[in-house]
């Protein structure tokens, strides 16, 4: 069996360094589409070095996403072939806001392994500190298909009911036909999301854009739309990648404010709507 759910759960974590600055901010915010209009204010904060704020969901490629999915793929007990690997889905807790420049230690294990019969889910988490500090914890959810069947734990389900009623606010985000070229710059350099033939084999009919992609342009339309622009607010970040999203397409993205959370969920337009991000939410101050 590809996947020895014990061997990977028993593992020792693995421990890094991290480090990034004012350019890899930036970086980051350009790739989920940062910038647009260029001179505007509420843009520049994002782009502007001497005005600098970092998005929370910066947090996944920090340091160029290490450890990241592709080093969960890597972990003792697991070996399994990357074009049957999906990114099934990602959550984020903030403990202090991110600096834009800073040094940290990563440390990374596999927290979970779960049975789904025709996939295997592998919970990669991540835990930063700045010293004694903590900075964040992440959760990776991979999806690995044709790997489940062994009678394991199936884990319980992450699906949330739908949010009742029409959305408190709607916008749509445009993804450029070279975001994922740009944004895999950031450290994601899985060729599904510029290499037609891996996508292809992938069964694809070519490349797709990162699901952290979609993901940060979602918790930035968020920050813009409900949360007066204050990236400190953000406490977690939690979604389901429920579909895939092709340089090119428009992001239709619904919020709902029920309870003092943000729920959010989030469509291809020229797909009919088709869901690519659900069971999303954000939670803040």
């Amino acid at each position: 069996m590809p996947i020895d759910a014990a061997k990977a759960l028993g593992a020792e974590p693995r421990t890094g360094e991290l480090s990034w600055d004012h350019k890899d901010v930036q970086l980051y915010h350009l790739g989920i589409g940062a910038g647009i209009p260029a001179t505007d204010p509420d843009e520049l904060r994002y782009t502007l070095e001497s005005r600098l704020h970092v998005l929370p969901s910066f947090a996944t490629v920090a340091g160029g996403g290490k450890p990241g999915v592709t080093d969960g793929l890597s972990m003792p007990g697991v070996d399994v072939d990357l074009a049957r690997v999906l990114h099934g889905g990602q959550s984020l807790r903030i403990h202090r806001p991110i600096p834009a420049r800073g040094r940290a230690t990563a440390t990374g294990r596999i927290a979970a392994v779960y049975d789904k019969g025709k996939a295997a889910v592998l919970v990669m988490r991540t835990e930063v500190a700045d010293g004694d500090v903590p900075l964040w914890t992440s959760d990776a959810q991979i999806y690995v298909r044709g790997e489940g069947g062994w009678g394991g734990d199936r884990g319980s389900s992450t699906r949330l009911d739908p949010p009742a009623g029409e959305p408190d606010r709607v916008v749509e985000r445009h993804v450029r036909e070279d975001q994922a070229l740009l944004y895999r710059l950031s450290g994601d350099w899985n060729p599904l999301h510029a290499d037609p033939g891996f996508a292809e084999r992938a069964g694809f009919d070519r490349p797709i854009l990162h699901g952290l992609c979609t993901y940060g342009m979602t918790l930035k339309a968020v920050v813009d739309t409900l949360l007066d622009g204050d990236v400190t607010r953000v406490r977690s970040y939690a979604t389901r990648f429920a579909g895939v999203v092709y340089p090119g397409e428009t992001l239709r993205i619904r919020m709902w404010r029920p309870d003092g959370r943000v729920r959010v969920a989030v469509s291809a337009v020229e797909r009919d709507d088709t869901p690519v991000l659900a069971d999303t939410v954000v939670e803040h101050s």
